[in-house]
């Protein structure tokens, strides 16, 4: 039987590039992480939202 290793949430939020891809990999509270897959586009837009909100919230 092969041993398994526990998912935690410990790690930074990080994003790699896999082939065409953009892997986005964000630490969850209660443990595990939340795994997007992405291409450029989607990327540039998720950016773009980002932006927005955060502009509104230094106002």
């Amino acid at each position: 039987m092969a041993a398994m290793k526990p998912r935690t949430g410990d790690g930074p939020m990080e994003v790699t590039k896999e082939g065409r891809s953009l892997i986005m990999r964000v630490p969850i509270d209660g443990g595990g992480r939340l795994v997007v897959e992405l291409n450029a586009e989607e990327a540039g837009r998720l950016k773009d939202c980002l932006l927005d909100v955060t502009n509104q919230l230094a106002r």
